[in-house]
């Protein structure tokens, strides 16, 4: 299995991003990740510098959002409903997306309940609770 580290993952974003920029081919995985690089033009000036964004911090008391944890979240998210897994997650969450009228705000609100779930099995010591997870975005989905 494949485990990037940190410095891996922001080089793998940087580096769609200038693929992105320049109109170069991409790969499958690159090319998902430029479509949600696209939906966030907050992060193109960190995604630009590569040397800056492996020496950045983004400590939750600095205030700062993490564009590399974020736009990994939406990767996670399309590859669990890719491959509907936990089982029930990709109608989950595309009956948030019909109820939101948006892809994009569905799965900002699935990383929450994705942060939630993490969250409470850290806490816990207990492995993640996908059956929860995805009755907190059926919640969204019906509210």
């Amino acid at each position: 299995m494949f485990q990037p580290n940190q410095a891996d993952v922001r080089r793998f974003f940087c580096g769609a991003y200038a693929k992105y920029r320049e109109g170069a081919p991409v790969d499958p995985m690159e090319a998902i990740a430029t479509r949600w690089i696209a939906e966030h033009p907050e992060y193109h000036a960190e995604l630009a510098d590569l040397e800056a964004a492996l020496a950045a911090d983004y400590r939750i008391d600095a205030g700062r959002t993490n564009p590399f944890l974020h736009l990994s979240m939406h990767l996670s998210i399309e590859e669990q409903c890719g491959i509907d897994q936990p089982t029930g997650i990709r109608q989950a969450v595309s009956l948030l997306a019909a109820r939101r009228n948006s892809l994009h705000d569905a799965h900002h609100e699935v990383m929450e309940c994705l942060g939630e779930m993490l969250w409470t099995s850290q806490r816990s010591g207990l492995p993640p609770d996908g059956q929860a997870y995805i009755e907190a975005v059926r919640r969204r989905a019906t509210a």
